[in-house]
């Protein structure tokens, strides 16, 4: 048994949640922010037996593909610095994925 905890932009949450549950995926989701662009994750935590993991990972990178987006960075509050800031293109979505070993395992 594997626990697999994936982390993915908010806009892949719903559609990944909704293949997850029609391949009969265990799934927990969890609201979650980044830290780098301070913006909306969701962290899934997904149950499934060993031989089940490779098809959870294909569903995961089919559905949660990286892309370019431009955001403006955080001005600092305070201080008498007087500056512009102007969009930069990062790139944002994709899936961090851990994998973890289930020791135990219960279900009522």
């Amino acid at each position: 048994m594997k626990l697999i905890i994936a982390v993915v932009q908010d806009k892949d949450s719903n559609k990944l949640l909704n293949i997850l549950t029609e391949y009969n995926f265990r799934v927990t989701k969890l609201a979650s922010s980044g830290g780098f662009l301070k913006s909306g994750n969701t962290t899934f935590m997904i149950g499934t037996e060993d031989i089940r993991v490779q098809k959870a990972l294909d569903i995961i990178k089919e559905n949660c593909q990286s892309r370019k987006q431009f955001v403006t960075p955080a001005t600092p509050l305070g201080g008498n610095v007087d500056y512009t800031t102007f969009p930069v293109e990062v790139e944002v979505g994709g899936a961090t994925v851990f994998i973890l070993p289930v020791d135990h395992f219960e279900q009522y």
